[in-house]
Parts: C-alpha cells; sequence; structure tokens
C-alpha cells in the first residue's frame, strides 16, 4: 500500500481519517456543487421558459368594451402571459412585444404607427382583416368577429324550414363578400342570387326585386348597404313584403333583423389566448380562425309580428351546428 493511501490525520470532529477517505470526500463535495450548480441554471432555464410574457393592449376607444375583453383575457391567460395597455409613446419602440389590437380602428392605428409589431386582432371582420393575414402570416392574425355567412344562411333555414332561396343585397364592390357563400348553399338545399344596388337610388328597386326572389334577405358585413342610414327603409319594406332579415349582427337585430349568429366573447378570448401562447412558444402567430361556438339572437317582437314560430336560441344554434357537422362528415367520406 502507497504511503498516500495510508497517510493519517485529524479531520474537523477529531476523527482519524486515511489520505483515501479525505479524497473521496472531496471528490464527493465536488460532485454536490456540481449538481447544485447544475439545478441552480437548470433551475433558470426553467423559469425563462416557463415565465410570463408580456403583451400589449390597443384599446378601442370604448373603455367598458376593453376592460370586458381584457378581463376575458386574462382569465384565460391565467399567469401565462401578462396584459398592458399600449402607450401611444410605446407604439414605436416596440419591437417584438405581441399587440392585441381590439376593433379595426385599433388595428390601423398600430400598423401605421409601427409596421414591424407582431399584432393579434380581434373584433374584426375576416373581409377587413384577410388582405393583411395573408401577406404578413405568422406576424398578422386574428380570431374573426364576424359569423360566417353560410352559418347565418342556415340560421335562416333552421327558423324557415321551407326555405329553398336566399337573397343578398350588395354594391359591385361588395358583391365578392357573397361568392364563396353561392358555392356553399346547395348542400343545404338552398341557392342564392345577388341583387345589385351602387346608389340610393337604386336600393329600394333592387330590395324588392331581392324580396320578390328570396325566402328571406340575408345581410353580410358590408357598410354600404347595410348602415345605420339605410336600415331602416330596408327593414320597413321587408316587412311590407312579410319577409325577414337575417345578419348581419346582434346590433341589427335590435334594430328590426329577425335573428343572428354570433360568436360569445368567451369563445373569441379563449381562441385569442391560445394564438398569445402559441405566439410566446413559436414565434409566430396562428392562422386567423373563426370561433368554433356560435349563439344565436333574436327579435321576439318581430317574429310575433310577422307570424313566424321562434325555437328556442340554443335550439337554432344547436340545429345549426348539426347542419354543418353532419354535411362535413358526408363530404370527407
Amino acid at each position: 500500500m502507497e504511503w498516500a493511501s495510508c497517510q493519517t490525520m485529524l479531520n474537523p470532529n477529531g476523527n482519524v481519517t486515511t489520505g483515501r477517505t479525505l479524497k473521496l470526500a472531496r471528490f464527493t463535495s465536488m460532485l454536490v456543487w456540481l449538481m447544485a450548480l447544475l439545478f441552480v441554471n437548470s433551475g433558470l432555464a426553467l423559469g425563462q421558459e416557463s415565465g410570463t410574457g408580456s403583451a400589449y393592449i390597443a384599446g378601442s376607444g370604448n373603455a367598458a368594451l376593453d376592460d370586458h375583453v381584457a378581463r376575458l383575457l386574462t382569465e384565460q391567460l391565467g399567469d401565462q402571459v401578462t396584459l398592458e395597455p399600449l402607450t401611444e409613446s410605446q407604439l414605436a419602440v416596440l419591437e417584438n412585444e405581441p399587440v392585441i389590437a381590439i376593433g379595426p380602428a385599433a388595428f390601423s392605428r398600430v400598423r401605421q404607427a409601427n409596421r414591424d409589431l407582431p399584432v393579434l386582432a380581434l373584433l374584426v371582420d375576416k373581409d377587413f382583416i384577410e388582405g393583411y393575414t395573408t401577406r404578413f402570416s405568422g406576424q398578422v392574425s386574428a380570431v374573426y368577429y364576424d359569423a360566417p355567412l353560410l352559418r347565418q344562411a342556415l340560421t335562416g333555414k333552421v327558423i324557415l324550414p321551407q326555405a329553398t332561396r336566399v337573397a343578398l343585397l350588395a354594391t359591385t364592390e361588395s358583391v365578392e363578400l357573397y361568392e364563396p357563400l353561392i358555392d356553399q348553399l346547395a348542400p343545404y338545399g338552398l341557392e342564392a342570387k345577388v341583387f345589385i344596388a351602387d346608389t340610393e337610388d337604386q336600393l329600394i328597386p333592387s330590395l324588392i326585386r331581392a324580396l320578390s326572389f328570396g325566402d328571406f334577405l340575408l345581410a353580410g358585413q358590408d357598410d354600404a348597404i347595410y348602415n345605420p342610414r339605410n336600415i331602416k327603409h330596408i327593414l320597413l319594406t321587408a316587412y311590407r313584403r312579410n319577409k325577414i332579415l337575417i345578419g348581419p349582427s346582434q346590433a341589427y337585430v335590435k334594430a328590426g333583423a329577425l335573428a343572428s349568429s354570433y360568436a360569445p366573447f368567451i369563445e373569441m378570448a379563449e381562441l385569442a389566448a391560445g394564438h398569445l401562447i402559441a405566439y410566446f412558444d413559436s414565434g409566430t402567430f396562428p392562422a386567423p380562425t373563426y370561433p368554433d361556438e356560435y349563439r344565436v339572437e333574436v327579435n321576439q317582437q318581430v317574429a310575433r309580428s310577422l307570424n313566424i314560430p321562434m325555437p328556442e336560441r340554443e335550439w337554432i344554434a344547436q340545429a345549426v351546428q348539426n347542419m354543418i357537422s353532419e354535411n362535413n362528415q358526408e363530404a370527407g367520406q
């Protein structure tokens, strides 16, 4: 046995310790230190990966609406992402921090001030945002606010089961809004026709022809036709011919449309939260999307005045969803 291996000394406790034991103790101490260091570094890395990210909210200017959306988003995100209000002074200096724009005006304001910011648009129609999301895929995304026109058309079909023809009123510039819908209707026993009204003088004559053709009038998100200036004339003309207006939104149901499908805010907030988390995970937003769940708003007073029996709103929404699901299953076979 070598002398170094047999060398003895007193340890701090006064006990006799061999040199080999001392080396083993030093090795063990070093190993423990390295493991501790590795643990700390791993903890830091894990903390960075699972730590909260920050996103900014560009408000619509409607304080109640902005607060409601922010609260729903916060509930969905939990501690994964923190939300902060966006100030005008921050717009030019932010770089990779995602911005949630509530409404088209907020989205336009953000894009004009800083075209490099990743933006998630909420409460915007597909027609408004689609060009941006196509050109800046991953950098600009959205949760669409408008209900798909097919779902709106089927809402009318469920309320009027005997309906086979859908009337559409548009301008020459907005007619393309309805083109995808026309190709989607055949499996549901429906057909549609667009009637053009480019001027105020053409509005009522075109509307009368549309009402003569269709079992109901379907409205899309077309501000050139469906706006506060025109809606009273459209509704009165339709009622005089015992016809109903479906869509384009909850606001128009309150004004006198019979019904409209709409996505609940909680559903849009859930999708938006998923888009934000995906951004922090991958550095890009998922593709823009429509919500999966929709509800139906109805105007019972209009239904009574036109002697239309109205099922429960929940039943209408579920019936529409069943029709879409069954058709998708058949198409996939």
